[in-house]
């Protein structure tokens, strides 16, 4: 089923740090990091603030870092990869799962209903397609099984049994 609108709500102070970002979205921290540092998919819950902060990527950051690495996996450029991605910020999440990005491995072409689909597909266009609704469902599976935390803003929050925490915790206090 390419569309579909029966996805849950997201608590958007829910985080998961690089690591398991990385995992759930299958790329490396390399490319966590440089994607953040670039602009093109930044944590939503919270940004590195300086040495010892963790950046804090929501449901639908790691939504797009795997959208994105399909993308980079059939051939599609970096620079058309930031055009459907522009794409995607500008539409809410409730949006996402109706959305199938086409592509014919220069453009990247938004498709919302069955009918775009044929018609790009009869027209010649679009070589693959990715199911936004179906890479959720993905992502939401492997988040299930891997740790998350709550979005504090003030300062880091110390880990049970780690002095190193403890002490920078004690200190900003």
């Amino acid at each position: 089923m390419l569309f579909s609108d029966d996805l849950p709500e997201l608590d958007d102070e829910v985080g998961y740090r690089g690591p398991t970002a990385c995992k759930a979205a299958g790329i490396t921290y390399r490319q966590l990091d440089y994607w953040a540092r670039t602009g093109l998919v930044e944590p939503s819950v919270r940004s590195a603030g300086g040495s010892g902060t963790q950046r804090l990527y929501g449901f639908r950051d790691i939504l797009v870092l795997k959208v994105v690495k399909r993308l980079l996996d059939t051939g599609v450029s970096l620079q058309q990869i930031r055009g459907a991605i522009e794409v995607l910020r500008r539409r809410g999440v409730d949006d996402l799962a109706g959305i199938t990005l086409m592509s014919d491995g220069a453009s990247v072409y938004e498709c919302t209903s069955s009918d775009e689909v044929i018609d790009l597909l009869q027209g010649g266009q679009g070589v693959f397609g990715i199911a936004v609704g179906k890479v959720w469902r993905e992502v939401e599976g492997e988040l299930s099984e891997l740790p998350s935390e709550r979005a504090e803003h003030d300062a880091p929050p110390a880990r049970a049994g780690d002095e190193l925490s403890a002490r920078r915790a004690a200190r900003l206090a």
